[in-house]
């Protein structure tokens, strides 16, 4: 089985420090995500991964290769999907694939065959015979995909590979990731869409300003819920956040909303769950109830607040609840008078 180990990498730049002591873990059989702002120094740490930069300091294994050391044996261990595809824009989806894998030294009939089925798994079996440089951003994307599978690589690094996706095919990546997890790959991916990470990854790595953090005090922080009561209209929210504020003790004027739902901030599932209870036993009619974010938009938004960040700062999410009163047993129609 092959892994990735990082373990104290840097990198600058010139006076541009791009990775700072960076350490973490990919392991076989699952996914894990690198997550981080625009300039957090993400791609940089897959190219040196994908040996095609040297740290300038730390160590870096793929299995037990040093990608530094010896390239070309990491190469042959990991397959790389960049951001653009980077390929000949005059050869056809079915040569670029049959001439990466002549350069991997796969014989011609195989490298044929490799490109059939390749084109085929990611759903460019249509377009085997066009020239790369009419496909779209995403079809590109898919032949980028391709590429890297030429050689059936143990590790797989992918920088944004559903940027220009159409959802559908979105889907059809997601399926993939989780397939080749199951074979025992490792896979490493970077994506700015954090929605479509939630779907795929068991593990999630956080980059900010180029150093490895520890998540843990952003997952803890407060995190804003979406409440929303039924019937809701334009002309009713106003009355709604007034409902959900005084059966939680809190001041209306210090909730928010959002597409017809009170935002709520609490500090935990527990004091959500019972401030459920409390709208519940209150008689209000609540349709729906849930995170505004998902876990990992959660803590990518609280990780932009730290000091250690450089992002601009976004609103934090609502104040979590004081300890509300005691129910008092009203209705929700003596609640709303």
């Amino acid at each position: 089985m092959t892994g990735i180990v990082v373990q104290d990498v840097s990198r600058a730049f010139g006076t541009v420090q791009a990775v700072r002591g960076a350490t973490l873990r990919a392991e076989p059989g699952r996914v894990t995500g690198l997550v981080g702002p625009n300039g957090a120094g993400k791609t940089t740490l897959l190219l040196m991964l994908a040996s095609l930069l040297a740290p300038d300091t730390g160590t870096i294994r793929i299995g037990d290769v040093d990608p530094a050391v010896d390239p070309l044996a990491a190469r042959r261990l990991l397959g790389w999907m960049p951001d653009a595809l980077g390929a000949w824009p005059s050869l056809t989806a079915r040569e670029t694939i049959v001439t990466t894998a002549r350069l991997y030294g796969i014989e011609k009939a195989d490298a044929a065959a490799r490109a059939q089925q390749l084109l085929a798994l990611v759903g460019l079996g249509d377009l085997a015979d066009s020239p790369a440089k009419v496909l779209s951003r995403g079809q590109k994307q898919k032949l980028g995909l391709a590429r890297a599978l030429v050689h059936d690589p143990r590790v797989l690094l992918l920088d944004e590979p559903a940027s220009g996706l159409d959802p559908e095919a979105r889907l059809q990546l997601r399926v993939l990731l989780r397939r080749f997890a199951a074979e025992g790959r490792t896979v490493l991916i970077s994506s700015h869409i954090l929605s479509e990470l939630e779907e795929v990854v068991d593990d999630a790595v956080f980059l900010v300003a180029g150093a490895v953090v520890d998540a843990a005090p952003a997952q803890a922080a407060v995190r804003a819920w979406r409440i929303r009561l039924a019937g809701v209209t334009p002309e009713r929210l106003n009355a709604d956040v007034w409902q959900v504020a005084s059966n939680l003790g809190l001041a209306p004027e210090s909730l928010a909303s959002d597409r017809g739902a009170v935002l709520v901030g609490f500090d935990g599932e527990e004091a959500a769950a019972q401030s459920l209870r409390r709208l519940v036993e209150a008689g209000l009619p609540v349709a729906e109830f849930a995170p505004a974010q998902s876990d990992l938009e959660h803590t990518f938004l609280a990780l932009r607040h730290t000091p250690t960040s450089a992002a601009t700062p976004t609103p934090p999410p609502p104040a979590p609840p004081a300890a509300p009163p005691a129910p008092t047993g009203r209705s929700a129609t003596e609640a709303g008078a």
